[in-house]
């Protein structure tokens, strides 16, 4: 990992990866999980540059967890390729702050984009907490990356479809001992039929309604609601305890 001169406490933040073999998916390119992993790695990195990291918040009884995440995908690169990855936080409104991404290859052609909105909560009370008065300020660039409001994602239409279930490992667990955000992503695309699979990722949107803990049981659901050139699914992830809704999804396919 490369990483480019900038002064500290800057709203713009900037890394360099590198595509390893080992990143590679059955397609031969960095999949969209680990697309999303570069930009939860980049977005920590610069919270701690920020002084607003989940390590600065503890002492205080907070942390941060992610409420939505809408990834548009231009092209997946290739091992021996170099992402370029820009993230900057957007705006900060009563208990949201929106983050910024748009991800490059080593000749600056545009890979993807992205916006996605977090909120902190109280590590007792799971509760969100205004930002205002309990996060210190910090620089802002006023410009999405993905031009979303974030309106609720569709309803999944129903249970009538193939259900894949998955057990909640340590290894899916983050720092606060609950699931990674972008396990969710990947519960989600297992599920989808290999016809569509096949095919490339254009469009994710992730919608977490609900913390998972580990031992527990999810069931991924997706439905196909445009089959064709073009494909459009819809996806569930519920709890299979209670079957409490953890997460809604769409996603948006080129076949």
């Amino acid at each position: 990992m490369n990483s480019r001169q900038q002064a500290p406490g800057t709203a713009i933040f900037e890394r360099e990866f590198p595509v390893l073999f080992h990143e590679l998916d059955f397609n031969g390119t960095l999949g969209p999980v680990t697309l999303l992993n570069l930009m939860q790695t980049t977005a920590s990195m610069h919270t701690l540059e920020l002084g607003v990291s989940a390590g600065d918040l503890k002492p205080r009884g907070f942390t941060w967890v992610i409420s939505r995440i809408h990834l548009v995908i231009n092209r997946n690169p290739r091992a021996r390729e170099v992402v370029h990855l820009r993230t900057w936080p957007s705006l900060r409104e009563g208990i949201f702050t929106c983050r910024e991404f748009q991800l490059f290859d080593g000749g600056g052609e545009p890979l993807g984009r992205a916006s996605s909105s977090w909120a902190m909560i109280g590590i007792e009370t799971r509760r969100p907490v205004r930002l205002e008065g309990n996060l210190p300020p910090y620089p802002l660039l006023e410009q999405r990356a993905v031009e979303d409001g974030f309106a609720p994602l569709p309803q999944f239409p129903g249970p009538t479809v193939p259900e894949l279930t998955f057990r909640v490992l340590r290894a899916n667990l983050d720092l606060n001992h609950h699931v990674n955000n972008t396990v969710f992503a990947g519960w989600a695309l297992e599920s989808v039929p290999d016809e569509i699979a096949a095919g490339s990722l254009t469009e994710l949107e992730i919608s977490f309604r609900a913390e998972v803990l580990y031992g527990e049981t999810v069931v991924s659901r997706c439905a196909v609601l445009e089959p064709g050139a073009t494909s459009c699914c819809l996806h569930q992830i519920v709890n299979q305890r209670d079957g409490k809704e953890l997460a809604r999804l769409r996603t948006r396919w080129r076949c």
